[in-house]
């Protein structure tokens, strides 16, 4: 599928667009990087069909497309496409109506397609202001080892107050936090981007407490430059992060953050909309976030009405 070269400018910009969103949204990167080449592979056969905008397309052409991948030899062995593989198709062109209707979009193609909630994407899963709080006092029983503590809590400054990717996290060097200018530099930024993240003083003094407090108590602590170090002293991985999470939720006691599943890349989406609902501009948020373009950061607004509407039934009822 990668073969198949677009002509068309505009969905070319689709298939661009359509992977940020999936990867904002927080699928996994195997997700993140198959759907797009599935609908890539669709615009390719509207590019072959004389269809060159979303608006002329009909039902018709949708089955026809589907007709077509039912009859399309398997490239990699002899036979027809797997049922399994027809699904992804399918699932790709689902989720892109999802990606049309959050952007209002005018296409047809939404009213052809029927949509099915993704168990993480479509319930957000976004944590209130009054649930962070929660994680952050519940650092204080996550763990018996005040080291291990100490570095639960900053661990969310980074992934909450800071709004950085796991693995920009992972990657974080001590030398990076620069407590003079209340910046954390983030060099291992996605595409390969660097840029500057805003620490406040409550935020600066939560690092300088693991730094100067909890971080000296590791073992082999010096022969690594890595913020966040294992018990070992290597750096800390992905893995490890998203298990101190799951700690610090348990810490909680709290059922309603418990039954959210949260992830790392909740408390992500969990800063910008909040930041969305103290009223920062857009184009901020985006600087903060890293985002490559605008309209990987407007999926915000999108979750924001939801949230909102989901407080509006809850009152209601």
């Amino acid at each position: 599928m990668k073969k198949l070269k677009l002509q068309n400018e505009s969905y070319k910009l689709f298939v661009k667009s359509y992977k940020e969103w999936l990867d904002i949204l927080g699928y996994a990167a195997s997700t993140v990087y198959s759907l797009p080449l599935h609908l890539q592979e669709f615009f390719y056969y509207l590019e072959c069909h004389g269809h060159n905008d979303l608006e002329s397309i009909t039902t018709k052409n949708v089955k026809e497309y589907y007709t077509y991948l039912q009859e399309r030899p398997n490239e990699r062995r002899n036979g027809a496409l797997s049922k399994s593989y027809l699904n992804k198709h399918q699932q790709a062109l689902k989720k892109f109506s999802d990606y049309l209707k959050q952007h209002n979009a005018k296409s047809r193609l939404s009213v052809h397609l029927k949509t099915e909630q993704h168990p993480v994407a479509e319930k957000l899963n976004i944590l209130t202001q009054s649930e962070i709080k929660a994680l952050f006092s519940a650092t204080a029983y996550s763990h018996h080892s005040q080291r291990m503590q100490l570095r639960d809590k900053a661990i969310l400054v980074v992934l909450y107050s800071c709004g950085l990717r796991r693995n920009e996290a992972v990657h974080l060097d001590v030398s990076d936090v620069y407590f003079d200018k209340q910046r954390l530099h983030v060099r291992r930024a996605k595409n390969y981007k660097e840029r500057f993240v805003p620490i406040n003083r409550k935020n600066a003094a939560i690092l300088e407490d693991y730094i100067f407090e909890g971080r000296p108590q590791f073992h082999n602590k010096n022969n690594t430059e890595a913020l966040f170090i294992s018990k070992q002293g290597r750096r800390l991985n992905g893995m490890s992060f998203a298990n101190r999470l799951k700690a610090m939720v348990t810490a909680t006691n709290n059922k309603e953050i418990a039954e959210k599943r949260i992830t790392l890349h909740t408390l992500r989406h969990s800063i910008a909309t909040h930041l969305l609902q103290q009223e920062v501009k857009l184009e901020s948020i985006k600087t903060f976030l890293g985002h490559s373009s605008l309209e990987s950061t407007q999926i915000y607004t999108h979750i924001l009405s939801k949230v909102e509407g989901l407080k509006t039934i809850e009152n209601e009822s």
